[in-house]
């Protein structure tokens, strides 16, 4: 399929690692849309017999002087997002009700003062703050206070005492964030027997418990050989916390039930903690981050309450009640919210990103229509059949499972599947007839291939460093002693690569033809026990330390060579997809009025020419 601009960290390992959160104000824009986007000041309710806004253009975007109306671009949003952003407004709208209900009114000062709090709280004038948003976040000032400063300070003030903070929980917060914490290492299992035999084995021999990490834990751990962030007091487990601080430095815990896993605890140390910082100093910063962690709460709370008590009905996603009420997406407590209000509100929040691939498949579907090319439904399921054929199992009549990728794709995407076939699959069936016969697979591909997949491949020790001088000072260093076990130190100390640190320098073996020829080609120079250069791979430096070569697999080239043509035959086609489409790109005249942007030819307009490569017929061995 098309990238998607046409369109497992462990939970326990974070929390005991003592993870801070993002802060509140924008973990509360979930009730109302996670990429809420509004362009109106501090929210008032929708309401369709309010003075309507400036017309807006009636042209968003042309390609090559055909055009792309708002109207046609609200119906692509809508088929996006309209029934997140639906959900958003209704929620906005029934906060909106409650405050007026109750006589809260939150002033455009409190929303200024609140915005100048966030900026300082992440050490930023006000104005670095909102171009930060804009640039990372894609929410510009006007949005932020509409969509997601108004709504917290009116979910603070419906909370009311709900979000007083104790000076119990400030001590706690204090000692979580500024109190001592220990260095462990941890080996988690599903299993219970498991998690014994591990134990056992731990027990054993101590000095060998990250090894015993790597073979048994099921978790993200297991590459770190164990290795996780210091365990802070006051967390999610409270019987591992107790274990973590009760325990000598090399001791090995029991057995513990946590999190629905089986843990076992080295602790290797204690951190102690900041003295240097005073409570009363840092007492306010406390008493927000737990003011914020209440309202996450809280906010769920008010909202099912609100929504208990009011009577919506959702319009748009019910045929019947469609048919009923034309041009009406959902009435919330007798009030209602219209298929072009919604539609607006779609294109505010939405609109350049659906504007963008909406372009896309335009130019798609123009050059479709000069060269006569047309796409059927057959085609379109019969990609669909192909990519579920190699993305999951098959059925237990060996048949693809065609039910279990689209549930797949569609939730991953968080996107229907009619906005799948449409937006994916439609584009890669068509530009893969677009590019027709174009694709050579040469003996050379097939050599490199079977090279890379089933021969010998260079077993290292690796550091990886940023900086080339200090790359020169550890490799003089490697020399003066060079052995694996000396070699393994220089990586934990040196290695800026996590997993290369952890495991004292241990890489997956090199292969041929992986992508950084530099590198392998110094890897396969190498003899056991030699050391490399330094490498520059990208912007970084890698010195190598050589232990060995893997055996071949013994498959022989034809046993597998069907196998080493069908993938690069799918690799070299996606890439002359992809390059076609650049070539249409840099071909067309496009206006995007709505990001106030001009791309111009960079091309001579045309087809792109055909390489001079022979077709699958002209292939030998073809499949």
């Amino acid at each position: 399929m098309l990238p998607n601009r046409f369109r497992n960290t462990s939970r326990l390992v974070m929390l005991l690692g003592g993870l801070s959160v993002v802060a509140a104000c924008l973990l509360v824009r979930y009730y109302w849309g996670a990429e809420s986007a509004s362009a109106d000041p501090p929210p008032r309710p929708v309401d369709a017999a309010a003075p309507s806004k400036p017309s807006q253009p009636k042209v968003v975007a042309a390609i090559n002087g055909r055009r792309i109306t708002r109207e046609e671009l609200g119906r692509e949003c809508l088929r996006h997002y309209g029934k997140q952003v639906l959900g958003s407004l209704v929620n906005k709208l029934l906060i909106t009700q409650e405050c007026k209900r109750r006589s809260i009114v939150v002033t455009q000062g409190e929303v200024d003062a609140e915005i100048e709090r966030m900026a300082r709280r992440f050490g930023l004038p006000k104005d670095q703050w909102l171009k930060m948003l804009k640039k990372e976040r894609g929410i510009n000032p006007a949005q932020y206070a509409g969509d997601i400063i108004w709504p917290t300070l009116a979910l603070r003030h419906l909370a009311g005492d709900r979000l007083k903070v104790t000076q119990e929980e400030m001590v706690k917060a204090y000692e979580t964030k500024y109190g001592s914490a220990v260095r462990a290492r941890l080996i988690a299992c599903k299993g219970l027997a498991k998690a014994r035999e591990a134990h056992a084995r731990a027990v054993a021999n101590p000095e060998n418990f990250g090894n015993v990490a790597k073979e048994y834990s099921e978790d993200a751990s297991a590459s770190l050989k164990g290795q996780i962030q210091p365990i802070r007091k006051h967390g999610y487990y409270r019987q591992i916390e107790q274990a973590a601080f009760t325990m000598q430095d090399g001791q090995i815990s029991q057995v513990i039930p946590a999190g629905g896993q089986y843990v076992i605890l080295k602790r290797e140390g204690l951190l102690p903690g900041a003295k240097a910082v005073n409570f009363e100093q840092v007492a306010p910063q406390l008493r927000e981050i737990i003011r914020d962690r209440k309202l996450r709460s809280v906010a769920n709370d008010v909202f099912h309450r609100l929504q208990k008590a009011s009577k919506v009905e959702n319009v748009l996603n019910d045929p019947v009640k469609s048919r009923a009420m034309p041009g009406v997406a959902a009435v919330v407590n007798g009030h209602r919210i219209t298929i072009s209000e919604l539609a607006e509100q779609c294109i505010q929040r939405h609109g350049l990103e659906v504007l963008e691939g909406t372009i896309n498949r335009k130019l798609i579907e123009m050059e479709c229509q000069k060269r006569n090319v047309k796409i059927t439904a057959a085609e379109i399921d019969g990609e669909i059949v192909r990519a579920a054929s190699v993305a999951v199992k098959p059925t237990p009549d060996g048949s693809p499972d065609v039910e279990k990728w689209l549930n797949l794709v569609t939730e991953r995407q968080g996107i229907s599947q009619q906005v799948y076939r449409r937006d994916s699959v439609w584009p890669s069936v068509a530009l893969k007839k677009l590019v027709g016969e174009r694709v050579e697979v040469t003996g050379e591909d097939l050599r490199k291939g079977y090279e890379a997949n089933y021969g010998p491949r260079v077993r290292c020790l690796a550091i990886v460093m940023n900086n080339l001088r200090r790359a020169q000072h550890v490799w003089d260093m490697a020399r003066e002693n060079p052995t694996a076990e000396y070699f393994g130190e220089l990586a934990a100390q040196y290695s800026i690569e996590s997993s290369s640190r952890a495991l004292r320098g241990e890489v997956p073996p090199i292969k041929r033809h992986g992508g950084q020829p530099l590198l392998e080609k110094e890897a396969f120079l190498l003899k056991p026990g030699e050391l490399s250069g330094v490498v520059q791979v990208g912007e970084r430096f890698v010195i190598l330390f050589c232990l060995g070569r893997t055996k071949p697999t013994g498959v022989s080239f034809e046993q597998v060579r069907a196998l080493i043509y069908e993938d690069i035959y799918e690799k070299k086609q996606r890439l002359t997809m992809a390059e076609y489409f650049e070539h249409l790109q840099d071909t067309a005249m496009i206006d995007n009025y709505l990001a106030g942007t001009t791309r111009r030819p960079k091309k001579p307009a045309g087809p792109k020419p055909a390489p001079n490569m022979p077709t699958l017929r002209q292939v030998p061995g073809q499949r």
